[in-house]
C-alpha cells in the first residue's frame, strides 16, 4: 500500500471542519481534555486561530495516515498543541497537550 500523502492546506481543512461542525473527539482526546482541564471551546479557538506546527506532524503506519499538529494560545492564554487527523468526512481530534515552559 502506498504511503498517504500529507494534506498541503491542512489549516484550511481544519477551519472548514470546525466551521461546519464536522469534527469529533476520540476517546483519548476526551480523556486528556478532562485530565488537563481544557474545555472544547478552548480547543476550537486554537483550531480556528492557531498555526500548523509542521515539525510535530507524524505519519501513523498503523492507519497509513498523518496526524497534524495545530498549536496556539487558548482564550485564557494557555499554550496548547492539538493533534488532528481526517477520515473520509470528518476531522478527528486525537489529543490535546498543554505546552509547559520547559517543553518549548
Amino acid at each position: 500500500m502506498a504511503r498517504a500523502t500529507k494534506i498541503s492546506n491542512v489549516l484550511q481543512k481544519v477551519r472548514e471542519s470546525v466551521s461546519s461542525g464536522r469534527y469529533y473527539d476520540t476517546s483519548h482526546a476526551s480523556q486528556r481534555k478532562t485530565e488537563r482541564n481544557i474545555a472544547l471551546p478552548h480547543v476550537l479557538y486554537v483550531l480556528k486561530n492557531g498555526y500548523h506546527e509542521k515539525k510535530k506532524d507524524e505519519f501513523k503506519s498503523e492507519y497509513n495516515d498523518w496526524t497534524y499538529a495545530i498549536r496556539g494560545k487558548t482564550i485564557d492564554g494557555r499554550d496548547i498543541r492539538i493533534a488532528v487527523a481526517f477520515d473520509e468526512h470528518d476531522m478527528l481530534i486525537i489529543t490535546v497537550i498543554e505546552i509547559k515552559v520547559s517543553q518549548r
